[in-house]
């Protein structure tokens, strides 16, 4: 079976061919990072129009890039939620579009079950069950997953997530957007030991995050010394990654010890941190546990993460009504594996 995915969920857009014999076939990005950046974050409205002219020359260039037409495709899956809702329309549209007009199945796809399948897309891709920790700008949580679609929540961010907090603490420093590659970047320039923020929660037992008190940590820091601050701004990067990565370090090394299992999986945007990388490798060896993460190009939204979760459902037979509907709010946990009834993506 092959499928054409599409991502439209915030300010990527991206299409995708997945086969499920000869693998992934192409995939195409498009980030519309230069068009926030004067604004310093993402406007909804923007992100929504943009879509709108880039998903279908983005779907023709993969299409043939992988030699496909549409004939040869079983169906097309889509990011239905979560997301900004607007965003997430123009790509329900144009795939419900599509679908209808080629006479194949569309489905709507979990944004956040895309990036815990990226990795799959790898040679030597994870086995089930694990431990998933899934971090981005919108989202922190541990998950054990028994298998597609069988995702038990472990705990999750009671306030900012762990992206939030690396692009608030970057905005506090002048950084530009998107605020997090920025500080990481001058992370490493920096100096330990002249700050000490807050790890959140690693004081008491269980697996929730909170990253508020540590951007409130920041801000206080800057606004006390801002000449300080801005002469030892790469200090300050450093101490925010630290935290930052290690709260997330102990969390998952405990979320392995709960659930008994030696394998971990970490996906979303900021498993692209090298830093949080050495630090999860070096505690993972010294427990005698594996690490898998997605390659870098999968880390934040694309189509092929969606691709992988798609055809997995795809190909058991599921797939959506005609109406064209997304979800702004989605819970994870309300997703079943493939073939089995589930909430739909309508809404």
């Amino acid at each position: 079976m092959r499928i054409l995915a599409i991502e439209s969920s915030c300010d990527e857009s991206a299409a995708a061919i997945l086969d499920a014999g000869r693998g992934l076939l192409a995939h195409e990005l498009y980030s519309q990072v230069d068009l926030h950046q004067m604004y310093g974050g993402v406007v909804p409205e923007i992100a929504s129009r943009d879509h709108v002219q880039r998903l279908l020359p983005l779907v023709e260039r993969a299409l043939k890039a992988a030699d496909t037409v549409p004939a040869q495709l079983g169906g097309v899956a889509y990011t239905a939620g979560p997301g900004l809702i607007g965003a997430l329309l123009t790509g329900a549209a144009l795939a419900r579009s599509l679908a209808y007009a080629w006479g194949i199945p569309a489905l709507g796809v979990h944004h956040l079950e895309g990036h815990l399948l990226a990795p799959l897309l790898e040679p030597d891709p994870p086995q089930f069950p694990h431990v998933a920790l899934l971090v981005s700008g919108g989202h922190t949580m541990l998950i054990e997953a028994r298998g597609i679609g069988a995702y038990q929540i472990l705990g999750e961010t009671r306030d900012d997530a762990a992206g939030e907090a690396f692009d608030k603490s970057a905005k506090l420093l002048g950084l530009p957007y998107p605020g997090g590659p920025h500080l990481a970047r001058l992370a490493g320039q920096g100096r330990p030991g002249r700050y000490q923020f807050p790890r959140p929660m690693l004081d008491r037992p269980g697996l929730e995050f909170s990253f508020s008190g540590l951007k409130t940590a920041v801000l206080h820091a800057v606004r006390e010394s801002p000449q300080a601050a801005l002469e030892h701004g790469a200090d300050i990067a450093h101490e925010v990654q630290e935290a930052i990565v290690e709260t997330l370090v102990v969390k998952s090394m405990r979320a392995l010890e709960a659930t008994d299992l030696d394998v971990l999986v970490v996906a979303g945007g900021v498993s692209a941190n090298q830093r949080l990388r050495e630090r999860l490798d070096a505690a993972a060896r010294a427990r005698g546990v594996r690490v898998y993460y997605p390659r870098l190009e999968f880390c934040t939204d694309n189509a092929a993460m969606i691709a992988v979760a798609g055809l997995a459902r795809l190909a058991a037979g599921e797939h959506d009504g005609p109406a064209i509907g997304a979800r702004a709010q989605w819970p994870l946990a309300s997703l079943a594996p493939p073939g089995q009834p589930r909430t739909t993506s309508q809404g």
